[in-house]
């Protein structure tokens, strides 16, 4: 049997390692990124998030001093998988106040009226949990998402006019671009770009969160929406807004769109913002108890 205490250890381990180890696809395109550059303030940038980074995973200590809000993704298997849902949501809460004090992280949660915490970063539904259920998975999937003020600040959202697809299309980019001018240096680029469209409001927001998470340089499997997110990628590395927004050919590693069928009088478009640290770890809890880190 899963249990709350399985889940509260898993919680504490992955969100150590999302803190201070960055997954390789996000490492390797800043590798990439510091290759190709050819300005030197912007090479001085990303040698030093790349010095970051190696000091963060020798010394176990956060890639940054914003140790972001705790957000979880949890998949649970379709079949008979043997956990109690009030444990899984316990053991995370338990695990994330654990973890506050032993990593250490930084206090970040407070109520959004009165600025005021309750310690541990956890608060009115935060830690926040999504869930969804995913055949593919044996038991239960956790995922840590840490996510930072300065890159969430600067999300934002539309509803457009539905048009032709050409038109739509080109809507979609002229908005992405403004907001993508408009936030600047603000996200701590180079960023990940998530772009939701479709649903309601709130789906596309929710889209948009999730195409964050998908790994550097893997495209949408909808080869339209594939070559879109090339086309949207190329147009923001040539806004020149580069590494912390101070020049450079890299302004975004990658953008990934997420899409939902929508409403006839709807076009929501959302976009999601994760800095150059895009912290991230996952945890396997197969049926029988055993855990796979990933």
């Amino acid at each position: 049997m899963i249990t709350k205490e399985l889940i509260k250890d898993v919680t504490i381990n992955i969100l150590r390692r999302a803190e201070t180890t960055l997954p390789n696809d996000v490492k390797a395109a800043l590798v990439r990124a510091y290759e190709r550059e050819e300005q030197e303030i912007a090479k001085v940038q990303l040698e030093a998030m790349l010095e970051n980074v190696k000091l963060a995973e020798e010394l176990q200590r956060p890639l940054c001093q914003d140790t972001g809000i705790p957000l979880f993704y949890v998949k649970l298997g379709s079949g008979n998988v043997n956990v109690n849902l009030g444990d899984i949501e316990s053991g995370i809460i338990e695990g994330v106040d654990e973890a506050t004090k032993s990593i250490p992280l930084r206090l970040n949660v407070v109520d959004a009226i009165t600025r005021e915490g309750e310690g541990a970063n956890i608060g009115d539904r935060m830690p926040y949990i999504n869930y969804s259920i995913d055949s593919d998975v044996d038991g239960l999937e956790i995922l840590v998402f840490p996510k930072g003020g300065g890159s969430e600040n600067v999300s934002a959202f539309t509803m457009l006019t539905p048009k032709p697809e050409t038109e739509a299309l080109k809507a979609i980019r002229t908005f992405i671009l403004e907001v993508v001018v408009k936030a600047a240096g603000k996200p701590c680029p180079p960023t990940i770009i998530g772009v939701g469209i479709g649903g309601s409001a709130d789906i596309a927001m929710k889209l948009a969160k999730v195409a964050v998470l998908r790994p550097v340089g893997v495209r949408n499997i909808e080869e339209r929406i594939a070559r879109f997110e090339e086309e949207l990628l190329e147009a923001v590395n040539n806004t020149g807004i580069g590494p912390m927004g101070l020049g450079g050919k890299t302004t975004a590693l990658d953008v990934h769109i997420e899409t939902a069928s929508t409403h006839i009088t709807s076009l929501p478009v959302a976009v999601n913002f994760q800095c150059w640290a895009a912290r991230q770890a996952v945890a396997k809890i197969h049926e029988d108890g055993r855990v796979e880190y990933v």
